[in-house]
């Protein structure tokens, strides 16, 4: 191939690459694509009778690479509106990184902020097709929500990683400044490699929310995405997400500090993993009137590669799984449990929602506890194929609203293509 500049090497093994010979430019294109059905009851709707989903969980076009020598960037767009909302535009991911202070990253843009190993793991290679629920307890810490925010990360020795990240959120106090969030994540991976990992992590995120109405509430799906009640491709007004504290208008000044702290861990030893998390968080009382929230969660997995394969590992995160067996693919079964737990003895009814009615009077109510089992089975059929099916059955203790049956069941089936 003949150029006007430097020589140009091109991939086209997982996505399309183009990168000079000399590495000062690269532009790479790739994507994924999550079609997802599932059926549900119970807990899971409103009526507790039985609803079902069909929707794309993700579809995005990715680009990224190096725009000139030390600086790198990456865009990820979502089209099916899961990421990011009409007002900002439905990106996952916008960021330019400064790579020349080697092994130290300094990134700027959209992003998500570090917490949790699973949330580390792209969504592509999450064993289970949801994250675990205990995530629905502090899902400011680990989401962009529409922000913006700057983040240094750097290795060392091949068996540490550690981030330190400032965002600004897209929510603002009364005086019109955006609520700022910081975020710690620190790894020590002794055994950093497919088939033989050891993982060790600690993660904290803190917001002051004291000058800020904001949505306090805390609710979650139990592992089953779509029983969202946004309707669109959703159940709709079937859905439930079961709502397990705080309230949807908070008043400025009900709370200051909310801190969460994270530890976890992960084990490999060839086909076999097994990895957990548990979460702590405190939403502290800023009003002598009200009492500080509390929520704690955890989850443990165990997966097996049945056609031998081992789950691929890079410092910090798990990855693909690769098929040896180019005819039959590779088998992996696996199985989570995942446990959240809220104590809120607050009473909101003074506060309105955005209809302008009161807020449900739902306190004290002390403790609600959720507890979801996964099972479920991936067929890698290639290196970009992917389906996936799990029963997924949750139980919710003393849900104040929306919950009918203090039981669900459901099932979900993945069509994934990533490339």
């Amino acid at each position: 191939m003949t150029t006007d500049g430097a020589d140009l090497v091109i991939k086209t093994k997982s996505g399309l690459e183009v990168a000079t010979a000399d590495k000062e430019f690269s532009f790479k294109v790739g994507g994924r694509l999550q079609a997802d059905y599932s059926n549900f009851d119970g807990v899971y709707t409103k009526d507790g009778n039985n609803a079902d989903a069909a929707y794309f969980r993700r579809a995005f076009l990715e680009i990224s690479g190096v725009a000139y020598k030390d600086w790198a960037y990456a865009i990820s767009y979502d089209f099916s509106h899961n990421a990011g909302s009409s007002e900002d535009g439905y990106f996952d991911e916008a960021s330019i990184a400064y790579t020349g202070f080697k092994p130290v990253t300094i990134k700027l843009g959209r992003f998500d902020p570090d917490f949790g190993l699973e949330k580390a793991t792209s969504s592509k290679w999450v064993t289970a097709q949801e994250r675990n629920a205990a995530y629905d307890l502090v899902d400011w810490a680990n989401g962009h929500q529409n922000g913006m925010g700057i983040q240094v990360a750097g290795t060392a020795a091949d068996m540490f990683y550690g981030s330190a990240s400032l965002s600004a959120k897209d929510e603002n106090d009364q005086d019109g400044q955006s609520v700022k969030q910081f975020n710690l994540r620190g790894v020590f991976a002794p055994m950093a490699e497919a088939g033989n990992v050891l993982h060790l992590g600690l993660n904290f995120a803190q917001r002051d929310m004291s000058d800020t109405e904001f949505d306090s509430r805390i609710r979650s799906r139990l592992g089953m995405r779509g029983v969202s009640t946004k309707g669109g491709n959703d159940a709709g007004d079937n859905g439930n997400r079961p709502h397990l504290g705080g309230a949807e208008a908070t008043a400025a000044g009900t709370f200051g500090n909310d801190r969460a702290w994270g530890l976890e861990a992960a084990w490999a030893m060839g086909p076999l993993s097994v990895q957990g998390e548990y979460l702590q968080r405190k939403l502290q009382s800023d009003d002598g009137a009200y009492s500080d929230v509390k929520a704690n969660g955890y989850y443990a997995q165990v997966a097996y590669t049945l056609t031998g394969e081992a789950r691929g590992y890079k410092l910090g995160k798990f990855d693909s799984i690769k098929p040896a067996n180019k005819q039959t693919g590779a088998w992996e079964v696996f199985y989570r449990y995942d446990h959240l737990s809220v104590e809120d003895d607050n009473n909101y009814v003074a506060f309105k929602n955005d209809d302008g009615k009161a807020g449900k009077n739902f306190g004290p109510i002390g403790d609600i506890d959720g507890k979801v089992h996964n099972i479920g089975v991936n067929w890698y059929a290639n290196e970009n194929v992917k389906l996936s099916g799990a029963y997924v059955k949750a139980k919710a203790d003393n849900a104040p609203n929306g919950a009918n049956d203090e039981d669900g069941d459901g099932i979900v089936f993945r069509a994934q293509y990533a490339f």
